[in-house]
């Protein structure tokens, strides 16, 4: 009984493969000796590591591990360092997409792991890339769910952007309709009419979304689709490196939704209250709208940043009061009143 008691099961691979195995033993010494013999391996330089994080065991090391924990069979100069080696053995060897996708779907279904788990499933959703097809009838699953009407994917991309900007139209409506003097609303309403003017110009900066987009300094992706994270509205550049190519498969496309246009100097509590105090004293015809279109609708003021990026503090970064009116120039001739340029 007490021989029994002592006996531990594990799950035994060797290096290189994925199919596991049941072994039994007392000591790291037998399972050394059972190891070799059912995978076929040489005793001699034959030792036994973690399959996690890739820890040799020891005599000491053995009799602390749990029931059933895997291990992974090594000889020679064989070296694993964890469950990481797995996949970057699967990128590194000579397979197709579909025999890649094959191998790390596997290894996802036979893992218990929900970190591995998660790993392997980003694994899979850059493996599965069709970025290269643009048509509805060429890679019917990316737009499953979508309208009809869109025919391409940078046509889809086109009318995202194009939905996120119109919606901070909605806000500049708010501030209209919440001004309180006849004077001021009036005002407020031409100043909102004459930026939305600039915006429909524009076209809604679709532009930024569109990888079709000839010029490449007014989108925001390469023209193979790829985003790439421009950091909080504090940082000069995303330290994690977040990049995502919507344009690849359906779930990419899915999970751009959560990455955020983010105002830096911010819109609701900054930009556009500042814009109703200048509307207070002075004319709509004094306002410099463009610099307010700018910072309301352009990159010149919005960051497209990854979730885990975008700080939902306050920014404390305010309007250039220099920027926010026409200036004043004279005119030509005795007692003319400035006008404003």
């Amino acid at each position: 009984m007490c021989a029994l008691e002592s006996t531990k099961s594990v799950k035994l691979r060797s290096f290189g493969e994925t199919n596991k195995y049941g072994v039994a033993a007392k000591d790291l010494k037998e399972l050394l000796k059972k190891g070799c013999k059912l995978l076929k391996k040489p005793m001699n330089c034959a030792r036994v590591c973690t399959y996690d994080d890739g820890t040799e065991l020891t005599e000491e090391y053995f009799k602390t591990l749990p029931r059933n924990v895997e291990l992974v069979l090594l000889s020679g100069d064989e070296a694993w360092n964890g469950f990481m080696d797995e996949i970057a053995g699967l990128l590194s060897k000579d397979r197709t997409s579909s025999q890649l996708l094959e191998a790390a779907r596997y290894f996802r279904s036979d893992d218990r792991s929900a970190k591995r788990r998660k790993l392997l499933a980003d694994s899979l959703v850059g493996l599965e890339d069709h970025s290269e097809m643009e048509r509805r009838e060429d890679d019917q699953e990316w737009f499953e769910g979508l309208l009809p009407r869109f025919k391409t994917k940078s046509a889809y991309m086109k009318s995202n952007c194009e939905r996120r900007i119109r919606g901070y139209m909605t806000e500049l409506e708010v501030a209209k309709i919440s001004s309180q003097s006849p004077r001021v609303k009036e005002e407020f309403a031409k100043t909102a009419r004459g930026i939305t003017d600039l915006l429909k110009v524009d076209r809604y900066n679709g532009r930024y979304f569109d990888r079709s987009e000839v010029e490449e300094k007014n989108r925001l992706c390469t023209a193979q689709g790829w985003f790439t994270c421009q950091g909080a509205f504090d940082q000069d550049l995303c330290k994690s490196l977040h990049s995502i190519n919507p344009y690849g498969n359906k779930e990419s496309r899915i999970n751009f939704g959560t990455w955020n246009l983010d105002h830096r100097i911010e819109k609701k509590r900054t930009v556009i209250p500042a814009l109703v105090d200048a509307v207070q004293n002075h004319k709509s015809s004094a306002i410099n709208l463009t610099y307010f279109y700018r910072l309301l609708f352009t990159t010149d003021n919005l960051r497209l940043v990854h979730f885990v990026c975008h700080k939902k503090v306050p920014h404390l970064l305010q309007c250039d009061s220099k920027k926010m009116y026409k200036r004043a120039t004279k005119t030509p001739g005795k007692g003319k009143r400035p006008r404003i340029k």
